[in-house]
């Protein structure tokens, strides 16, 4: 069942604290900069990114940045889950502060052009509406139990949304309701489907380009999965598709996305790790901060840009990349 209440938030802050084993606490304790760099693990990964790329600063002192989300027009979406904001940030570093909503994290468009937040704090999918400035709950509920923290989510081949519930950001002295971590479709209709509870920490997730595939990592087991999509909305055959595991290393499997030859890039240590089809590791873009998530973007969505710690970096690439959501709004 759809709910749809509508939210007066302007000007209004949402006061929380994360629980401790929330993603931002694991992420973006202060850490010494490193060098940004291009590390090649093998040669085809100078086909996806020139040797001589260059990494620009597109803005700086957020808190937290995560859910990028590129708009034709010439902005991106950003979330900032410290500030407890979603803006608009525009190439000159210009922001203009659309919402206040405690701790949102990942974003995408739905058919209509509309942004779609996981709101952690609320606990639920939201959709805003046009100007941004309020929003409608489309879910917060799985078989009548509150959803733990919703992390990521995508638009899929089938125009359903679909997401991820870990416990990453259940807000400190919240009951977890839902006795595992799932990954759920949510259809027009405001069914909420659960998909699979295999992972422990669900996270990212991506379709694949021909949409025979969803991409999810976990970043607790810190591996990514991959899943047979089936047109009725269902998955089968899971996989460990790869590990990103590294002695030490903070960083683990976030946001992810995949190019329109079928390479998929991932948060990880110490940047993005960048897997061909084959589920091989071809090399790492080391960030000056750790990354949380990334997007594609630009006049010919060949431009990365990523949110790492308290910025927003782009780069640009010799490949065009794919978003799931239509690109222009669709008259319902």
């Amino acid at each position: 069942m759809l709910i749809s209440l509508r939210h007066l938030t302007a000007g209004v802050a949402l006061l929380f604290l994360l629980h401790p084993g929330s993603s931002i606490s694991q992420q973006s304790k202060p850490r010494p900069k490193a060098t940004f760099e291009l590390q090649a693990l093998a040669p085809e990964f100078w086909k996806l990114i020139d040797r001589d790329a260059r990494l620009e600063t597109m803005g700086t002192d957020f808190g937290f940045t995560e859910g990028p989300v590129w708009d034709p027009t010439g902005f991106l979406i950003v979330s900032d889950e410290r500030k407890n904001a979603i803006y608009r940030l525009h190439p000159d570093g210009h922001r203009e502060q659309l919402i206040t909503l405690g701790d949102p994290d990942g974003n995408t468009y739905d058919s209509q052009h509309r942004i779609i937040d996981c709101a952690s704090v609320l606990r639920a999918i939201i959709r805003l509406s046009p100007d941004g400035k309020i929003y409608d709950i489309l879910a917060d509920h799985y078989e009548g139990q509150k959803l733990n923290s919703p992390n990521d989510v995508t638009y899929g081949p089938d125009g359903a949304l679909y997401f991820t519930d870990p416990t990453l950001d259940l807000v400190r002295g919240e009951k977890q309701e839902i006795p595992f971590q799932g990954v759920y479709r949510l259809d027009a209709k405001g069914n909420v489907t659960l998909l699979t509870k295999d992972l422990e920490q669900p996270n990212g997730l991506a379709f694949s380009a021909d949409g025979r595939y969803l991409y999810i990592d976990d970043s607790a087991q810190k591996n990514i999965r991959r899943y047979r999509f089936h047109s009725n909305g269902t998955l089968s055959d899971g996989i460990i598709f790869g590990d990103e595991k590294v002695e030490g290393a903070s960083g683990v499997p976030d946001g992810m996305k995949v190019d329109k030859q079928g390479n998929l890039y991932v948060t990880g240590p110490r940047g993005i790790w960048v897997w061909n089809p084959d589920g091989k590791h071809i090399g790492t873009i080391v960030l000056p901060e750790q990354p949380a998530n990334l997007t594609w973007g630009g006049p010919n969505y060949s431009t990365l840009f990523l949110t790492a710690g308290s910025s927003v970096y782009i780069l640009p690439t010799k490949v065009q990349g794919f978003l799931s959501y239509p690109l222009k709004a669709v008259k319902p």
